[in-house]
C-alpha cells in the first residue's frame, strides 16, 4: 500500500472538516442542530448569573467607641460584562447614627482572565455634604495571589481621591483562613469640609482569623489598625479627634 503524500492528506482533510462540523445536520436538521448549538452556547457560559458578596460585616471595638462596618458587592451580568452596585460605610453604636456611607454604581468589563475594568458613579451619604464622584477602577486578582481593588474618585467639585485595597488568603487549614489586608486612602488636594488632607491621608492595616462552616458563610475574629496621615491627621487633631485607633473586630463573610 501506497502512502499518501502531506499535500494529499491535506487536501482530504479539507474536504472532511465542513462534512464534520455538520454532519449532524443530515440526520436532525438544519434548523434543529441550529437552535441546540445556540443553547449550548448559552448554557456553557453565556447566562446572566447574580452574585451577593458581603466581604466584612463587623463589629470594631474603636478603642471605646464601637462601631459596625460594612463592605458589600452585588453583581448581575455574565463572564465579560456585569453591573455592580458596591457599597461600604460605618455605623456609630453609640450615638446611633452613620458616620460614613458611599453607594457605587459601576459597569464592569472583563480585560483579562484575572482583571476587571469597572467605570461609573459614587454617591456619599456621610460625611455631610453629599457627593457625587465619577469612579474609574481594577479589581481582580494580582500576581501571587493577591486580591486587588483599586479606584480613582472624581468628585463634582473637581476633588480627586483614590482608594486601594488589598487582601491576601492564607489557607492554615482547608477552612481557617488567615486574611491580611491592607486599605491606602490619597488625595490630590486637601477638602477641609470632609477633613482630608492631601497626599496620603489614611493607611489601615488588619488581620482577621476565619473559619468556614459553609464555602459561603465564613465567621471570623482579628485586629485592624487605622491611622490618619499629614494633613489630614493636622484636621483630626483640630477636630480633638484621635490620629490612631486600635480595635478588636467580629464580624463574618458572606456570599452568594
Amino acid at each position: 500500500m501506497k502512502w499518501l503524500s502531506p499535500n494529499a492528506l491535506c487536501a482530504f482533510a479539507s474536504l472532511l472538516t465542513p462534512l464534520a462540523a455538520f454532519a449532524s445536520d443530515s440526520h436532525t436538521g438544519a434548523d434543529s442542530m441550529q437552535a441546540a448549538r445556540e443553547a449550548l452556547r448559552a448554557h456553557m457560559g453565556g447566562q446572566k448569573t447574580t452574585a451577593l458578596f458581603v466581604d466584612r460585616l463587623e463589629y470594631r471595638s474603636n478603642e471605646g467607641d464601637p462601631v459596625m462596618l460594612w463592605d458589600a458587592q452585588a453583581s448581575y451580568g455574565g463572564d465579560i460584562n456585569r453591573a455592580l452596585l458596591k457599597t461600604e460605610g460605618e455605623y456609630l453604636l453609640d450615638d446611633s447614627q452613620t458616620e460614613e456611607a458611599e453607594v457605587q454604581a459601576l459597569y464592569s468589563r472583563a480585560v483579562s482572565p484575572y482583571f476587571d475594568l469597572q467605570a461609573g458613579l459614587r454617591y456619599d451619604v456621610n460625611p455631610e455634604p453629599d457627593r457625587y464622584s465619577a469612579v474609574l477602577g481594577v479589581q481582580g486578582l494580582a500576581p501571587y495571589w493577591f486580591e486587588l481593588d483599586a479606584a480613582a474618585f472624581i468628585s463634582q467639585r473637581g476633588d480627586v481621591s483614590a482608594r486601594i485595597e488589598l487582601e491576601y488568603d492564607l489557607l492554615l487549614t482547608q477552612r481557617l483562613i488567615l486574611q491580611p489586608r491592607l486599605e491606602l486612602d490619597v488625595s490630590l488636594q486637601d477638602v477641609p469640609e470632609l477633613g482630608r488632607g492631601s497626599g496620603l491621608a489614611s493607611i489601615e492595616s488588619g488581620i482577621r482569623l476565619r473559619y468556614e462552616i459553609q464555602r459561603e458563610f465564613a465567621p471570623y475574629i482579628g485586629v485592624a489598625w487605622e491611622r490618619d496621615l499629614g494633613d489630614t491627621a493636622d484636621f483630626s487633631r483640630a477636630e480633638g479627634e484621635s490620629i490612631s485607633r486600635l480595635s478588636v473586630v467580629a464580624g463574618v463573610r458572606v456570599w452568594f
